[in-house]
């Protein structure tokens, strides 16, 4: 068993039911519950001699799993989560468990009364008390996880979501600009001309500045969560209102521009099979919302006059 020390990035308390449990994110991402915050949830009310110190095990296991009567119900796995984490919480130094202990622990104390009561009716009364917090706690974490629990009451979670939407940028962009590549096939504008009603002279002829917002409407917005955003700030405009690139030179081979020709391929289907411009981008808002929008409701289209 280590006892190393890590720090914990954001602590907080959390209520399941009566209980409140101290809990902290540990600056490698895991949660954990205080130890003592623990043993009281599951109503062991036995408690180390120091605010640091770790109960004893037996087998690997800590005191409230050593009875020979949960042994049957305990796997390898949860045999190996059961070990304490040491961690720093402020000025404070404290000991705890995964937060993902608590339901294996509970669920351990479930089967053992559920075998009890099919086996002889009812369950030995130095275990009731436990079996009912247990009962308790596994209501009260039904319909919510336990890693969300923690996140919202350590304040983790905004920091949880920052850092999803990073690893989904990472896989979408490039660390450095690609050199130029044709992305964006000549019918998309051909069609966005004609949809429009404006006259189409070819590829060669500057396009109205509008172009730009449609192109950033149609398929960044609707690429990945944030990526014009970021897209704009490592390409951003300068005083003449230019940009130094294109903003798919910044997309990764791997993911961002197969992404992006999937998406330009759905795209070009919806304009193919529109008739005006209002059509073509309900279609395109009801099959590829916006991040942070309302969905359209699914009113039937009307036929043109």
């Amino acid at each position: 068993m280590s006892n190393e020390t890590r720090k914990a990035t954001h602590i907080g308390d959390l209520t399941i039911g009566n209980s409140k449990l101290p809990c902290a994110v540990l600056e490698d991402g895991t949660r954990v519950l205080n130890q003592a915050g623990f043993l009281r949830a599951i109503g062991r009310a036995r408690s180390p001699k120091a605010g640091t110190g770790v109960l004893s095990t037996v087998d690997d296991l800590p005191f409230f799993l050593q009875a020979e009567v949960l042994k049957p119900y305990i796997t390898k796995e949860l045999r190996e989560s059961t070990k304490p984490i040491f961690y720093q919480a402020g000025k404070s130094k404290s000991v705890g468990y995964d937060a993902n202990l608590l339901p294996k622990v509970c669920d351990v104390y479930l089967k053992f009364r559920d075998h009890s009561v099919k086996e002889t009716g009812k369950v030995p009364e130095r275990y009731q008390h436990i079996i009912l917090a247990c009962d308790l706690l596994m209501r009260g974490l039904a319909h919510v996880g336990i890693i969300a629990l923690v996140d919202e009451a350590t304040g983790y979670q905004e920091i949880r979501d920052k850092l999803a939407l990073q690893a989904i940028l990472d896989r979408f962009l490039r660390k450095e600009l690609a050199a130029w590549a044709k992305r964006f096939p000549d019918e998309f504008y051909q069609e966005m001309f004609r949809l429009r009603g404006w006259q189409w002279r070819g590829m060669k002829i500057n396009r109205p500045s509008v172009v730009g917002h449609y192109t950033n409407d149609l398929v960044y917005e609707r690429l990945a969560p944030n990526i014009l955003e970021e897209l704009q700030r490592r390409n951003p405009k300068d005083e003449k209102g230019n940009r130094a690139a294109k903003h798919h030179q910044w997309l990764t081979e791997d993911i961002g521009n197969p992404a992006l020709a999937q998406h330009l391929y759905a795209i070009i289907g919806f304009m193919r099979a529109s008739t005006n411009w209002d059509q073509f981008h309900r279609m395109v808002q009801r099959a590829f919302p916006k991040k942070n929008t309302t969905m359209l409701l699914p009113l039937p289209e009307q036929e043109p006059a």
